[in-house]
């Protein structure tokens, strides 16, 4: 049984990750903030662990490590899918304050290095594959029809962290070349289920797939950069926006 592990779970991307892999026979490991509501959607499965950890702690990683050799069990895969959306927050002129910048920068690109880095180099790493979670404003700016105050509500914290993670992506997939783990990373576009329908009706209506995407479909891509259909792809942003940002 091969295994993944999962950095976020109890997101809206996070839990749909666990519940399609659990489905198809993996073992999944997954990190969280919140037992309670690690419990509540998952339950009790035999194949699931769970670690505890704020990711935010400077030995976050440490702990997911020793978690693993506690366990003696080493994942195949790790996805590095965590964010967390209190350092979203902008003033009212839409200045991103100095602590977001650095703790989103901390969440979307220093703990995937570092997770990633450990992991890869541990002796007994079993490792093939790292895919790194970014979104499509890693890839262009945000429109400005899309939002009523777009001032406040595009955080340049996000889009510019999610960015260097796609150039981390690149740099870990040479530096693990030697090792045979291949490094890619997805860009979602809009996923379904946080916004309200005003923004679904603009957004559909600059997307040639005329919709957003569905949370039970962002397991899709990851299946196939897991899978050996994706053998000769390494370093690479796998773009899954229904068209948005070639439009």
């Amino acid at each position: 049984m091969e295994t993944i592990l999962i950095t976020g779970v109890t997101g809206l991307i996070g839990k749909e990750y666990v519940k399609y892999f659990l489905s198809k026979g993996y073992r999944v490991i997954g990190t969280y903030r919140n037992k309670a509501k690690f419990c509540n959607l998952f339950g009790e499965h035999p194949e699931l662990i769970g670690i505890e950890v704020d990711l935010m702690q400077e030995n976050a990683v440490d702990l997911i490590i020793q978690n693993l050799e506690i366990f003696n069990i080493f994942p195949d895969f790790l996805i590095n899918n965590a964010t967390n959306s209190t350092y979203l927050n902008v003033n009212s002129s839409g200045l991103s304050p100095r602590d977001n910048l650095l703790n989103q920068y901390i969440i979307h690109v220093v703990l995937p290095y570092e997770l990633s880095f450990k992991l890869a180099n541990h002796p007994l790493s079993k490792l093939k594959k790292i895919i790194n979670i970014a979104s499509m404003y890693g890839v262009v700016p945000y429109n400005p029809y899309l939002y009523k105050n777009p001032l406040v509500e595009t955080p340049v914290q996000y889009s510019v962290s999610k960015a260097a993670l796609i150039h981390l992506t690149k740099e870990l997939a040479i530096k693990f070349k030697d090792k045979n783990i291949q490094v890619n990373s997805i860009s979602y576009g809009g996923v379904d289920g946080r916004v309200d329908e005003e923004f679904k009706e603009k957004f559909a209506k600059i997307t040639p797939l005329k919709r957003m995407l569905n949370p039970a479909e962002t397991p899709y891509a990851v299946e196939f950069l897991l899978s050996d259909k994706s053998v000769y792809m390494t370093g690479h942003n796998l773009v899954v926006d229904g068209g948005r940002t070639i439009w």
